[in-house]
């Protein structure tokens, strides 16, 4: 295990992980505004449960952990960060199971993961997202996301052009203003 909250594990994916996966990535309302298409194949849940266990949280490039419920051990949803090469600033994009969504779980595990890479000394975190994706904007702006920017029809996704919101946390306002409740 990686992270630890009250209520959650977030940890790196293992092969058992991949039936979970399938089955909210598959989710059409899940997918919507993210860049891949439901449904997500167990086959290509196999392969990306693979690919995210051989990645590393401390190394550049993009590392997804596993949000596990502690109650149940039961995958929920997974955060994705994009470490920069200077690894001092990185991107952020996160997932959760349709039924698990509105009882806090994403903000308390965005939160776990802005505390750690604070922590770790980053400088600054990105976000963006699909502007008709509000709670997903409204998530990043209750953890201490700032809107730096809306990019109109920017994205060609799905077979429209949707609207981008850019987001960015820099790592004084999450001390001084210990929005990240110490991944409470």
């Amino acid at each position: 295990m990686l992270l630890e909250t009250p209520r959650l594990h977030l940890r790196t994916f293992r092969p058992d992980d991949a039936p979970a996966l399938s089955a909210y990535r598959s989710d059409s309302m899940i997918a919507r505004y993210q860049g891949w298409t439901a449904p997500v194949s167990l086959e290509s849940a196999t392969s990306l449960v693979q690919e995210f266990a051989d990645s590393d949280p401390r190394r550049p490039g993009w590392f997804q952990y596993a949000i596990e419920l502690k109650a149940d051990g039961c995958l929920i949803g997974d955060i994705g960060v994009h470490l920069h090469e200077n690894r001092m600033q990185a991107e952020l994009g996160f997932t959760l199971a349709r039924d698990r969504q509105g009882h806090g779980y994403a903000t308390e595990a965005v939160r776990a993961v802005l505390d750690d890479l604070f922590t770790r000394g980053l400088n600054r975190v990105s976000a963006e997202c699909d502007a008709r994706n509000v709670p997903s904007a409204q998530l990043l702006e209750r953890v201490g996301f700032q809107i730096e920017g809306r990019r109109p029809a920017y994205t060609w996704i799905k077979g429209e052009w949707t609207d981008d919101l850019l987001f960015g946390l820099l790592a004084d306002r999450w001390i001084q203003a210990d929005v990240g409740g110490r991944a409470s």
